[in-house]
């Protein structure tokens, strides 16, 4: 995975419930895995913006509920700072579903913003969003 520009706070743990920010049919959903994550030992694993998660659909359409998806952190409500000493934070936690390993998004339209460092590691997913901060 590729490094992003920001001094970022990884500041979701596992079973966290986070708003899925696109179109694919789910609405909430609750991180089940970090993937590719990397933690000291007998810590619980915890991620941040533009990271790559596993998470479970808790609600949405109802052949939703239930499956696991890959998904990437779009959104995230806790404050980081940026290499040009700005501070960054955004109203709620979301997720942008993805299709498949490559990073190609499941939906074709994303509501709200998308961070910047979202961009520099996952450009697909950025190239759907209404807006990038």
């Amino acid at each position: 995975m590729r490094a992003i520009s920001a001094r970022r706070v990884k500041a979701l743990n596992l079973g966290a419930l986070v708003h899925v920010a696109d179109n694919s049919g789910a609405r909430i959903a609750r991180i089940i895995g970090v993937k590719r994550g990397k933690s000291r030992a007998g810590r619980q694993i915890a991620c941040g913006i533009a990271d790559w998660v596993k998470i479970s659909v808790r609600k949405g359409l109802p052949e939703m509920k239930g499956q696991i998806f890959d998904a990437v952190i779009i959104r995230q409500r806790k404050s980081y700072r940026r290499l040009t000493g700005d501070r960054i934070s955004f109203e709620d936690n979301a997720v942008a579903l993805l299709k498949d390993e490559k990073g190609n998004p499941k939906g074709t339209q994303i509501r709200g913003p998308v961070a910047r460092e979202v961009n520099e590691r996952w450009p697909q997913v950025a190239k759907i969003a209404t807006i990038v901060i």
